[in-house]
């Protein structure tokens, strides 16, 4: 199975403080990856590394068989899938739905004077409908709640069918009924056999869709455990990365964790 990412011994340093420190993980093309840590473990970090937005300090990136210092980042980002809150920032409110999805095609933010094929937009058309969006091609993105702009972003992001996603806490600020919605579209993508690798960021193991298959836990910057979700995945480990006794259940392929009673 090809490797999608490859860190070895990588650190990031800022102001003399290692976020990532001496890191060394990888992901194949068929695997569905969570990161779980605290704040400030640098798990946001990654993501940035492997969207080729940031170089480590010291070590090695490759992202899709390509060494970050030695490429052009520009030619290998439109094959990653992105999507975070921060983007959702830059996009132009009054943009229609349809624009946000269909302008991942030039990779910009903003319909501006590229030309599009019917292909691009029966393409749009169909991500949208997958992400339970269509009904809303022509409203405004400004107008969307916090779940549907989660939900516009991810369509966006597997608009051009990217070789490796990467999410960053999809769910944050999302009410229950949203973060179920959107966790059960991801569980359903994540499943999918065409679905590209994924690595997704949360701090919540109640997060953790259907389908994955690793957890990556940091604390400080440095792995605490990382392999297959079903053995990784501990009350011991969750503890050793969030610094106090939890205990962890499960039931319907899903996660629940508590603060251990004192």
């Amino acid at each position: 199975m090809p490797q999608v990412l490859e860190f070895s011994d990588v650190v990031v340093r800022r102001n003399g403080r290692n976020i990532v420190d001496d890191l060394s993980w990888e992901v194949a093309d068929d695997q569905r990856w969570v990161i779980l840590g605290p704040n400030g473990a640098g798990k946001t970090t990654l993501l940035l590394l492997a969207d080729t937005l940031i170089h480590p300090t010291s070590g090695t990136v490759d992202v899709l068989g390509e060494r970050l210092g030695r490429t052009d980042v520009f030619e290998l980002r439109p094959r990653i899938g992105f999507a975070s809150s921060a983007m959702a920032k830059r996009v132009p409110p009054e943009e229609t739905v349809l624009d946000v999805v269909l302008t991942a095609a030039y990779s910009v933010l903003g319909r501006w004077n590229e030309d599009y094929e019917d292909i691009d937009e029966r393409r749009a058309l169909r991500v949208l409908a997958e992400w339970r969006l269509d009904h809303l091609a022509d409203r405004s993105f400004g107008t969307l709640s916090d779940g549907e702009q989660k939900r516009v972003q991810i369509a966006r992001a597997v608009m051009t069918d990217p070789e490796l996603l990467l999410l960053d806490e999809p769910t944050a600020s999302l009410d229950l009924g949203a973060r179920e919605e959107l966790l059960a579209l991801l569980g359903g993508y994540a499943q999918a056999p065409t679905t590209p690798a994924m690595v997704m960021v949360t701090h919540h193991v109640e997060e953790i869709p259907v389908g994955f298959t690793h957890v990556l836990l940091l604390r400080e910057g440095a792995v605490v455990a990382a392999g297959p979700l079903a053995d990784t995945l501990t009350a011991d480990n969750l503890t050793a990365a969030f610094g106090l006794p939890i205990v962890l259940t499960q039931g319907a392929g899903r996660y629940a964790a508590r603060a251990a009673d004192s």
